[in-house]
């Protein structure tokens, strides 16, 4: 689309590029991580994915390349780190859908990782984006687990609708420092309970 500005310098506007919108919430988290840890508010991190390297080239020795490596196991989810001397752990995912978030975009390893982070005495939980909205949503383990045990255990729908984000779950603010003020969910909702 291109616009005509009195000046008569066209700017054009591109279309966002489907192929990045996955990358938007993990960039939105990663700043704001950044600025919890710079301004001293919390120290959480991205895990990174373990890999087996099994082919790299050396067309140069200061230029080596990894052309072949696998994932040496299933990561367990995507953030932790601590908060409020809590440690908190959460999955992030992207959802392009108007109506439902699909289960299918959660793995059994990642519940199961969940589940165990809070009988430990941690804080876990999934960030939800609904990217048509523009909404990001703190998902409280509880919630996510009673939707996949009616799923996978009672062969009921396999997500959790829309009006559940809106009625059971916490929509977090988007601003400009942090991106993602999640951190503030996270304190009204599990350590404000604790302190009382």
């Amino acid at each position: 689309m291109a616009l005509n500005y009195p000046n008569r310098k066209q700017v054009v506007h591109k279309e966002a590029n489907k192929a990045n919108l996955g990358m938007d919430l993990e960039t939105m988290i990663n700043e704001s991580n950044e600025y919890y840890l710079n301004n001293n508010i919390a120290v959480i991190h991205k895990k990174p994915t373990p890999i087996q390297i099994v082919k790299v080239d050396y067309p140069m020795r200061s230029k080596a390349v990894i052309t072949e490596a696998y994932y040496k196991t299933p990561s367990t989810t995507d953030y932790n780190g601590i908060y409020l001397g809590k440690y908190i752990d959460f999955e992030a995912k992207e959802n392009h859908n108007k109506t439902a978030f699909p289960l299918a975009n959660i793995h059994p390893h990642q519940m199961t990782h969940l589940e165990n982070i809070i009988k430990h005495g941690g804080i876990g939980f999934l960030i939800v984006a609904f990217n048509k909205f523009n909404e990001y949503y703190l998902v409280p383990f509880d919630v996510a687990k009673r939707f996949w045990d009616n799923a996978y255990k009672n062969d009921e729908r396999k997500s959790i609708p829309y009006d559940v984000f809106k009625n059971e779950c916490y929509l977090i603010k988007e601003g400009y420092l942090p991106r993602l003020n999640y951190l503030d969910v996270v304190k009204k909702v599990y350590i404000k309970k604790d302190s009382d």
